[in-house]
C-alpha cells in the first residue's frame, strides 16, 4: 500500500513532467533526454549499488533512496512555484533520482523474495506490477485533476508526500535478510556476480530480453505526449487517457499473471507475450484512429507487463539470496538501462523519422528478437 501511494505520485510526476518540458522546450528530443538523464545512472551506478544491497540493511538503503527523491519532488516544485524553473533544472533533478533509484532498485528487488516462499515469488513479483500499474491508471487521472485545479506544483508536492507513505511501510518492514560481514574488495564481489550469471546458462538471455523489452518497448509510453499532440491533435487530456489505458492493461496483464501463479514453461510464454509486444507497439504507431490506438494501447500494456513479470520471476528464481542484489543489479543496469539508451535513441531519430515512424520500427525489432530466441538461441523457451 505505500508503494502503491508513492507510485500513484511518480506517474502523477511523470505526467506533469513530460509536458512541461515539451512546454518549456517544444523538443521531442529533449523529451528523450530527460528520460535518458532519469535512467541513465542505472547503467553508471547499479553494479555498485547491488554489491551494497548484499552488504547492508536493504530496508535502511531503501529508505534513503526514498527520501532523496522526496527531496528532489519538492525542490522542482518550489522551482515551478518561483517560476525560475529551467529545463536543465529538471534534467539535473531526473539525474540525481535515477541515482537515488540505482541503489534502491536492487535493494527493493532482492527484498522481495526475502518476504515470501520460492512457489509465491511469481504472484509476489505480478502484485508488485499490479500496485505499479495501477498506480499508472490512477496516477495520470488525479495527476490531470490535480494539474487542471493545482498545476506543476501541486502535482510535484503531492509526489514528494506519497513518498512519507512508502518509507513508514520501510520502517515498519520486519525482513528475514541479514547481511554477512565481509572483508572482501567492491571489485571482488562484482566479479563474484558476473562469474554466477556466466555460470546460469540461460542468464545471460534473460538480460538480453530485459534490455530488449525497455530500449524497444517503454519509449511507446516517453513519446505519447508527441502522439497526443502531433498524431491526435490533442492536449494532456489525451495524453492522460492514453498513459491510463495503458496502465490499465498492465494492471489486467499482471492479474493474468498472479492468476496462473507457479505455472511451467515461463519462458516460452515470456516471448509469445513478446512477440505479441512488437506486433501491438507497430500497430499503435500505424494508427490514425484514437479509438483503435487507444484499444491496442490496452492490449499493448497487457502483454508488455506479462512479459516483465515472467522474465523477473525467472531471474529471481535461479538465483540465490546471497547473491541476489549482485545479480539483480545486473539484471536492472540491463532493464532501466534500456529504458534510457531506448528514449534517447528514439528521441534522436524521431527528429529525423518522425516518433510513429522511429517507434514501428521499434515494434518490428522487438518482434524479431523474440523469433530469434524462439527459433535460435533457445536456452529461455525452455525455461
Amino acid at each position: 500500500m505505500g508503494a502503491f501511494t508513492s507510485s500513484i505520485g511518480t506517474w502523477m510526476q511523470k505526467m506533469a513532467q513530460a509536458w512541461l518540458v515539451l512546454e518549456i522546450s517544444k523538443s521531442p528530443f529533449l523529451l528523450g533526454l530527460d528520460a535518458f538523464l532519469g535512467e541513465i545512472p542505472i547503467l553508471l551506478f547499479s553494479l555498485v549499488g547491488g554489491v551494497v544491497a548484499d552488504r547492508m540493511d536493504r530496508r535502511r538503503l531503501l529508505i534513503l533512496s526514498q527520501v532523496i527523491q522526496l527531496s528532489c519532488a519538492f525542490l522542482l516544485a518550489g522551482l515551478v512555484a518561483f517560476d525560475v524553473v529551467r529545463i536543465w533544472h529538471i534534467l539535473t533533478l531526473s539525474f540525481l533520482v535515477g541515482t537515488a533509484q540505482a541503489f534502491g532498485g536492487p535493494a527493493n528487488q532482492a527484498l522481495i523474495p526475502s518476504l515470501v516462499e520460492p512457489d509465491d515469488l511469481p504472484n509476489a513479483i505480478a502484485m508488485q506490477s499490479i500496485q505499479f500499474n495501477l498506480a499508472r491508471v490512477v496516477g495520470p487521472a488525479v495527476g490531470g485533476l490535480a494539474f487542471t485545479t493545482l498545476g506543476y506544483v501541486g502535482c510535484f508536492s503531492l509526489n514528494g508526500l506519497s513518498y512519507i507513505a512508502v518509507i513508514i511501510s520501510l520502517v515498519l518492514l520486519r525482513t528475514k535478510y541479514i547481511p554477512k560481514k565481509t572483508e572482501e574488495a567492491f571489485l571482488a564481489s562484482m566479479r563474484q556476480g558476473m562469474g554466477f550469471i556466466r555460470r546460469q546458462s540461460a542468464m545471460s538471455g534473460l538480460i538480453v530480453l530485459a534490455f530488449a523489452m525497455t530500449a524497444l518497448g517503454i519509449p511507446l509510453l516517453t513519446f505519447l505526449p508527441v502522439f497526443a499532440r502531433d498524431v491526435f491533435h490533442g492536449g494532456p487530456q489525451t495524453y492522460t487517457l492514453m498513459l491510463s489505458l495503458s496502465g490499465a492493461g498492465a494492471v489486467v496483464g499482471a492479474l493474468v499473471v498472479a492468476g496462473f501463479g507457479h505455472i511451467r514453461h515461463k519462458g516460452r510464454l515470456a516471448l509469445v507475450l513478446l512477440t505479441c509486444t512488437g506486433v501491438g507497439i507497430a500497430a499503435f504507431s500505424l494508427s490514425r484512429l484514437l479509438w483503435a490506438s487507444c484499444a491496442v494501447l490496452f492490449l499493448t500494456g497487457v502483454t508488455l507487463i506479462g512479459v516483465f513479470a515472467m522474465i523477473a520471476s525467472l531471474a529471481q528464481l535461479i538465483t540465490g539470496d546471497e547473491m541476489r542484489g549482485r545479480v539483480m543489479s545486473v539484471y536492472n543496469v540491463a532493464f532501466r538501462g534500456g529504458m534510457s539508451i531506448g528514449s534517447l535513441l528514439t528521441g534522436w531519430l524521431a527528429k529525423m523519422f518522425t516518433a510513429p515512424a522511429v517507434l514501428a520500427a521499434n515494434g518490428l525489432v522487438l518482434f524479431l528478437v523474440a523469433m530469434y530466441y524462439f527459433s535460435v538461441e533457445r536456452k529461455v523457451a525452455r525455461l
